[in-house]
């Protein structure tokens, strides 16, 4: 269990965020915001870089994609600016 100084660790902003997408559905995407205030409610602002971190590691690995602009990054290495999260569609 992480510590509530500290905050909820990788593997509970992971969850969140995999719970979130698909709660969404494949058709949408979720904000980082979202997955950060699920988490923390009004102190979530400190949240973002873990989440969009998680958000990175989860798409290299195929489980959600990371969107700029309604579409797929292809560099996520180089990512920067407002970004949304879409779970991956079943083939």
């Amino acid at each position: 269990m992480a510590d509530p100084m500290s905050g909820p660790d990788d593997a509970a902003i992971e969850a969140t965020i995999l719970r979130l997408a698909t709660e969404r559905g494949a058709a949408a995407s979720i904000c980082p915001s979202e997955v950060a205030r699920d988490l923390r409610g009004e102190d979530w602002r400190p949240l973002m870089t873990p989440v969009r971190r998680a958000a990175v590691r989860m798409a290299k690995r195929g489980e959600i994609e990371v969107l700029r602009k309604g579409k797929p990054v292809a560099d996520l290495d180089e990512l920067r600016g407002v970004i949304r999260l879409r779970i991956v569609a079943s083939a």
